[in-house]
């Protein structure tokens, strides 16, 4: 019996000293994390290439009509970098009623959004009638693997006839952002996104730093 009891009282210990080690997060309180977010935009903005293969079918400073379509609630976005995008080939964006527009580009979203895959070696959360508290995740190695994915292409149409001028090669860039956890509470992050957000990181550093004071203590400007 004093064996049995040792056993248990062992393995109760065990099993709290696990249950210490190991650290669990929300991932989001929004629709969408700010990672993803930064996957979706940045994908946007590389698709569109400063300088494209070929050039559009469109003299330099025409006016030009934009639309998009596709299966996603993200079209404006890429609309808006597009706006910019053809500003700087040298065209001009005007509104579906401007009389001016000499050409329509339509652009064809074919996907713009996220990928997510993982790894996971250990044990799962458990939750049990038979026993008197849970166990949460305990992981060994775990990781996640998230893609920023966007791919379009272009028609152009000559107005106000709406004769087809040309279509684009498909434009397409991705970005990724990976997270890792290796025996349960050692994490880090492999990104190729220039500003990701790190969990906790707003308690390590002030996004904005307070103002300089001068010699005399006080605050430029201010006199306090």
């Amino acid at each position: 019996m004093n064996i049995f009891l040792k056993i248990m009282a062992l393995g109760a210990v065990s099993i709290a000293l696990l249950t210490g080690c190991s650290t669990t997060h929300k991932t989001t309180q929004s629709a969408r994390t700010p990672i993803e977010q930064l996957l979706i935009s940045e994908a946007a903005i590389r698709s569109a290439s400063p300088t494209p293969e070929r050039p559009l079918p469109i003299p330099k400073g025409a006016n030009v009509i934009l639309t998009t379509s596709g299966l996603n609630t993200d079209q404006v976005l890429l609309q808006q970098v597009l706006t910019g995008w053809l500003g700087q080939q040298g065209y001009l964006v005007v509104q579906k009623d401007d009389k001016n527009a000499t050409h329509r580009i339509d652009v064809i979203v074919g996907s713009l959004g996220t990928e997510v895959s993982g790894t996971f070696i250990g044990m799962p959360p458990v939750t049990s009638s038979l026993i008197p508290f849970s166990l949460p995740e305990l992981a060994f190695y775990k990781s996640q693997y998230q893609t920023g994915y966007a791919k379009f292409y272009m028609n152009i149409f000559e107005l106000p006839s709406g004769k087809f001028a040309g279509s684009t090669p498909p434009f397409l860039a991705d970005a990724y952002y990976n997270d890792y956890t290796v025996f349960f509470i050692f994490a880090f992050t492999s990104t190729d996104l220039t500003s990701a957000p790190e969990l906790g990181s707003l308690y390590r550093k002030p996004l904005n730093p307070p103002p300089a004071q001068n010699e005399y203590g006080t605050k430029p400007g201010t006199g306090k």
